[in-house]
């Protein structure tokens, strides 16, 4: 058997400011936010423009209640339900950990379709901007769970060179996976090289959906492929015919994704 390699025991606290504590997790969020807007605002203004830049900062409120809210509520529904019905002030501590991916995804798609009908701007071209720029956060969200030794993966076999013990009880001093930097790099660095390379177009920019059903499929696979390697979550374990969680829930995005992009490749887009 191969050494392994020790978990880094990183604090989950970047910084500690008398009562205040400025999180890794949380710096994840808000730069993934800020940096993604900054993308969205430059592809917003690319032909054909969609949105004027300062309406992409004036989104930026909306995106983030979106995440929080809907990642919150998310992990609430799909995760935990019976546990929070049954302690429901305990959906306000989120600082104590829980939050879905899919769920932020669902906040964020409300929060454009109600910002772009007041707006007066179009959905889905503004949906495919915001999508070329959401893997930012997901990279950075998967490396602040590194960070914070949660959500590490499955056992990984005696032969690995990269196999990581990690420290918690519930780990066990068993050589797992570490899945986080799997999902970081399937999630965020390879999904948004695809988005950015398609988003270069012209043509592809103007068929509004296309660009976000790319997205649907993309992180669909790609979170599919790290449940593969990571461990599922105890109180849950592994659900239909041995699919995690996760995996269910990338199903219906991925149909998603299909639809849009069938439809956007049917309509028609002005000369």
């Amino acid at each position: 058997m191969l050494p392994v390699l020790l978990f880094p025991q990183f604090d989950p606290v970047l910084l500690r400011l008398g009562p205040l504590a400025i999180r890794w997790y949380a710096l994840a969020y808000i730069t993934g936010l800020l940096v993604g807007m900054w993308v969205v605002k430059r592809m917003a203004q690319r032909r054909p423009a969609v949105a004027s830049g300062e309406q992409v900062a004036d989104f930026l409120t909306w995106a983030t209640l979106g995440v929080v809210l809907g990642g919150r509520l998310g992990y609430v529904l799909f995760y935990q339900p019976t546990r929070f019905l049954a302690h429901p002030l305990s959906i306000l501590a989120v600082w104590g950990g829980g939050m879905s991916f899919h769920g932020g995804m669902l906040g964020v798609a409300v929060a454009i379709v109600l910002f772009c009908r007041q707006q007066r701007i179009p959905v889905l071209g503004f949906a495919d901007r915001i999508a070329v720029a959401a893997p930012i956060g997901l990279f950075l969200g998967r490396i602040a769970n590194f960070i914070n030794g949660e959500l590490w993966g499955r056992p990984a076999p005696d032969w690995l060179p990269w196999a990581m013990i990690f420290p918690s009880p519930e780990a066990g001093p068993i050589p797992r996976h570490p899945s986080q930097l799997y999902q970081a790099g399937l999630e965020g660095v390879v999904l948004f090289g695809v988005m950015l390379l398609l988003a270069r177009s012209a043509a592809l920019r103007a068929r509004f959906g296309l660009l976000t059903g790319v997205f649907l499929c993309g992180y669909a696979v790609a979170r599919s492929i790290g449940e593969m390697f990571r461990q599922p979550d105890p109180f849950l374990g592994f659900l239909y015919q041995g699919a995690t969680m996760g995996q269910l829930l990338s199903l219906p995005m991925l149909l998603a994704g299909i639809g849009l992009i069938v439809l956007a490749r049917r309509r028609a887009v002005p000369a």
